[in-house]
């Protein structure tokens, strides 16, 4: 399916209980995407029980109803039904995508998973286990110590210090009654967001969307986050690690998604580092000097926090030159703004490449969720090229220097860099 046709084709509908469902109609393939997400996510999970949303995402195809682990599992396998969960900082997300004649039976296992997990003790001690695995391999993994490190110094005091994946000694304490409360206090209408794509017709999908959510509660009990910006700006850490090639991230403060500069910001970073191959930072760092084999720059919008960020991983010997680098190209960009050559490429990349991210019906289903999410509106894919075309080379320039002037980067390295302190 086209972008084109894709955008023309999205319907909203409603279903007896009241849940909205963004839905795109098309029979070109016999395949059904749903991808829905509940607000809250592991931002919510409470204090001593970190990675409780976890864990319980992780149980959700674990048994249901009368189906344990291995039954609910072989009734996937029969049909070739993918299911799965997952938490994030702010949000529970649910995706499934099934044969268009096992709709029926797809939602039906859907809605046993989301209304009655059974959560059994083995399940339990196992799911854990695996998680725990995970955490304690990320001990001893540069980027993960990176990323940790930087969420607990930027955000300390918030909620999102803390690591998603959750602490082993918080697993170690999660009962199943405590996994129970969290499924009754996040899962509810409310905070609820639907999108499904594919070859089901309205009547059957608002059928089956109220068969797995509608006996779900009205409202969920979830504490409201405060917005918080970044701290620790201007502080440098080495986390030591008895490793050949150090890793880097830095972070500042950047503005929200629904800022109006947010997409001459997008097209700002795209220059600087989010342009892989053609951005300045890999010119600068890969091409030129050969320092690293990967470099990078991103905006990174959470609900309630929103940052740039910048990376690269290299020898310790030749990290010191690289963050000088950075930090050179950022206040490069801040002070002088993109040349018009920059400009006038990275404009036709965005606006060409857009499509890309509508050529599968799983990938638009993607795409209209984070726009339901992000409150974006559901014509955003008609509206999002001409926002970027509406971006001039002077308003481009002011905002590079709204988003990086006289910034003084939180930067954390995990290795052994020489030169830097």
């Amino acid at each position: 399916m086209s972008q084109s046709q894709s955008r023309a084709r999205v319907a909203s509908l409603r279903t007896p209980s009241g849940i909205e469902i963004w839905h795109v109609e098309d029979y070109t393939v016999p395949v059904l995407s749903l991808e829905c997400a509940f607000l809250g996510g592991a931002a919510q999970d409470p204090a001593g029980k970190i990675g409780l949303a976890n864990l319980m995402t992780g149980l959700f195809d674990e048994g249901a109803g009368t189906l344990d682990s291995e039954e609910f599992q072989d009734r996937l396998e029969e049909k070739a039904i993918e299911l799965s969960f997952s938490a994030s900082r702010d949000r529970i997300d649910i995706s499934l995508r099934t044969l268009a004649q096992h709709a029926s039976a797809a939602f039906e296992l859907m809605g046993l998973a989301v209304n009655e997990p059974r959560f059994e003790q083995d399940a339990i001690e196992r799911v854990r286990s695996q998680i725990i695995s995970g955490i304690k391999r990320d001990e001893t993994d540069p980027s993960a110590m990176t990323r940790d490190a930087l969420n607990a110094i930027g955000f300390a005091g918030h909620v999102y210090s803390q690591p998603a994946d959750g602490r082993i000694a918080d697993l170690q304490s999660i009962t199943r009654d405590d996994l129970s409360k969290a499924h009754q206090r996040l899962l509810a209408r409310d905070g609820l967001k639907v999108v499904a794509v594919g070859a089901i017709a309205a009547d059957a999908l608002i059928a089956g969307v109220e068969k797995v959510f509608s006996g779900l509660p009205a409202k969920a009990d979830i504490t409201a986050l405060k917005t918080v910006t970044l701290k620790g700006q201007g502080q440098t850490k080495v986390l030591d690690l008895d490793v050949p090639q150090s890793t880097l991230y830095l972070a500042m403060p950047a503005m929200a998604r629904k800022d109006p500069d947010f997409i001459g910001a997008h097209v700002v970073n795209h220059i600087l580092g989010g342009g892989s191959f053609t951005s300045r930072l890999w010119t600068e760092v890969r091409e030129k000097r050969g320092l690293a084999y990967s470099v990078w720059s991103t905006l990174a919008p959470r609900r309630h926090a929103s940052i740039f960020m910048a990376g690269t991983a290299t020898s310790n010997e030749r990290m010191a030159e690289s963050l000088d680098i950075l930090k050179a190209e950022i206040t490069r960009m801040a002070e002088d703004g993109p040349t018009a050559e920059e400009f006038d490429k990275a404009k036709r990349f965005l606006i060409g490449s857009y499509a890309l991210r509508f050529d599968t019906s799983r990938k638009i289903a993607g795409q209209l969720l984070e726009m339901c999410v992000e409150g974006l509106g559901m014509d955003y894919m008609d509206r999002r090229n001409g926002e970027i075309e509406a971006v001039t080379l002077e308003s481009a320039k002011a905002i590079s220097a709204k988003l990086l002037k006289g910034a003084q980067p939180l930067v954390i390295v995990t290795g052994r860099p020489v030169g830097i302190a």
